[in-house]
C-alpha cells in the first residue's frame, strides 16, 4: 500500500483472503442504500459514536486538528470496526453507511469543537514561554 486511496480496497482484497464466505457476515458496498431503510434511532447512533474522537482528537493532536484529517481518523476507526462485524460474524451488515455517518458525526463534532481549537494551542505556547531555557 503506498496511497491512501489503496487502504480500503487492500483491506477488502485482505478479508477475501483470510476468511472463508461461508463463515463471515455480510457486507453492504453501496453507499446511501442502507440509509434511506436506517430507522431514525440507528442513523442518530451512528452519527454519536465518534462524537468523542472529533471533540478531543484535534484538541489533543495539533496535526490533526483540521475537519477533514478528524473525518479521515473517524473513517479509519470505523473501517476496523465494520471489518471486525464481517470477520468476527456479530449477525451484523458490515456497511460503507455507516462509516459515512460515523465521519459524519466525528466531522461534526470537530466544527463544534473549533474554538477551543486556538485556545489550547495558545495556551500550550504561552505555557513554552513561560518555562525558563536551559544555559549550557
Amino acid at each position: 500500500i503506498n496511497r491512501p486511496e489503496q487502504l480500503i480496497p487492500s483491506a477488502l482484497a485482505a478479508m477475501r483472503v483470510l476468511t472463508d464466505p461461508a463463515e463471515t457476515g455480510t457486507v453492504s458496498l453501496v453507499p446511501l442504500r442502507d440509509v434511506v431503510t436506517m430507522p431514525p434511532y440507528q442513523i442518530v447512533g451512528n452519527l454519536l459514536v465518534f462524537v468523542a474522537l472529533g471533540l478531543l482528537v484535534p484538541l489533543r493532536f495539533r496535526a490533526l486538528a483540521s475537519v477533514p484529517r478528524v473525518m479521515a481518523v473517524a473513517a479509519f476507526c470505523s473501517l476496523l470496526i465494520e471489518i471486525t462485524q464481517y470477520v468476527v460474524r456479530l449477525g451484523r451488515v458490515a456497511s460503507v453507511d455507516d462509516i459515512l455517518l460515523n465521519s459524519v458525526g466525528a466531522g461534526l463534532a470537530a466544527l463544534v469543537s473549533r474554538p477551543w481549537w486556538r485556545r489550547s494551542r495558545d495556551a500550550v505556547t504561552a505555557s513554552r514561554r513561560e518555562q525558563p531555557r536551559a544555559i549550557a
